[in-house]
């Protein structure tokens, strides 16, 4: 089994109107010190065993988990060793 971290973020060239709301309400809440925000998703899938796990994990952020137009993803593997 794996466990795969997927992070969803806008492209730099999106903009984030979530992300400006929150850095105003953070300069509001006297955080000054915060320069931007952007918002993101971030996913946790556990997938069963495939010799194949790096290529469908693809497919699914491009065909699903992600808006390829305007957003970008990056993904982590990890191996789950049985307790």
């Amino acid at each position: 089994m794996y466990k795969v971290k997927v992070y969803v973020t806008l492209r730099e060239s999106v903009l984030d109107p979530q992300g400006v709301a929150v850095k105003s309400a953070l300069h509001t809440m006297d955080y000054k010190e915060v320069e931007d925000v952007r918002i993101g998703k971030y996913l946790e899938l556990v997938v069963a065993e495939t010799e194949q796990v790096e290529t469908r994990v693809k497919e699914m952020c491009e065909k699903l988990l992600a808006n390829t137009v305007i957003e970008d993803y990056r993904y982590e593997v990890e191996e789950v060793v049985p307790s």
